[in-house]
């Protein structure tokens, strides 16, 4: 059986954490191999996310916090590294991540190849940690090749899996994975997976991180207007294709990034068996 992850944001008000507390119960039907939790922008969510991975955890699931370095000392860093592993913490996914706007670069890192170092120089093996990787190029990468190599200077400096953004086209993600081997990145790289449930907010979304949308699903999505159903039935067509074709492919896992929502990625996983 061909393991999965999700992946949730935390929540921002007393609702919105009942909401996902029910989320998750409906997922855990699923059997995650372990869920994740986001970090926001220079760590302005840091508070809710290690609140939510603690109930994660008492749960009685894995849980990763994602972990963000930009604009962060390495005081600091060492601090929440201690926290977390005081919560019982075995997974990071380790990220440059953005800062808030208005702020300058600051901080004692550059790049999230810096951060995966230092958590191993100080923490050793105590955690696994996963990295991001972006099989349609980081937008503001200089060249994909660029990239690459950025992804594999996070690899020699001790990640031992990768997640990507998520696409819809996947020969970019084994066309990534071929050349990430052949300069010797050789770690499980995880396809990203976003489910299509509302097409004005993935459009917007992709735009602005770089995610690429087949013209043929965008034209599609928008002819169908204000039809959410038929936005619906019709995301669930692309994304179960695209996931068999990734398990077909030799994909190791399938890591979902759930909205904090469930019927979406329960119907998927249902479409794949």
């Amino acid at each position: 059986m061909l393991p999965i992850s999700l992946e949730f944001f935390p929540p921002k008000t007393p609702e919105g954490a009942d909401k996902l507390r029910a989320v998750r119960q409906q997922l855990y039907a699923l059997k995650p191999e372990f869920c994740s939790v986001t970090y926001g922008a220079g760590g302005s969510t840091h508070a809710g996310t290690f609140t939510t991975v603690s109930e994660i955890l008492a749960e009685g699931v894995d849980a990763a916090s994602h972990f963000s370095c930009i604009g962060a000392t390495r005081a600091r860093v060492r601090d929440q590294l201690a926290q977390l592993q005081a919560m019982g913490v075995k997974r990071l996914v380790a990220l440059r991540g953005d800062l808030p706007s208005g702020y300058g670069i600051g901080g004692e890192f550059q790049y999230a190849s810096e951060l995966v170092e230092f958590i191993r120089a100080e923490t050793g093996r105590a955690f696994r940690i996963e990295v991001a990787c972006y099989p349609e190029t980081h937008p503001q990468a200089k060249s994909p090749q660029a990239d690459l190599q950025a992804f594999v200077a996070k690899v020699r400096a001790g990640a031992d899996a990768a997640i990507t953004q998520y696409f819809y086209n996947a020969d970019s993600y084994f066309r990534f994975v071929d050349e990430a081997r052949k300069l010797g990145a050789d770690v499980p790289v995880v396809p990203g997976i976003m489910p299509i449930t509302n097409s004005s907010q993935l459009l917007r979304f992709s735009d602005a991180c770089g995610a690429e949308v087949p013209r043929w699903v965008r034209l599609r999505l928008q002819a169908f207007g204000d039809d959410a159903a038929s936005i619906k039935a019709f995301g669930h067509e692309v994304v179960a294709s695209l996931c068999e074709r990734l398990v077909r492919g030799g994909a190791p896992a399938l890591h979902f990034y759930t909205m904090n929502q469930a019927q979406a990625t329960s119907a998927l996983c249902g479409a794949l068996k």
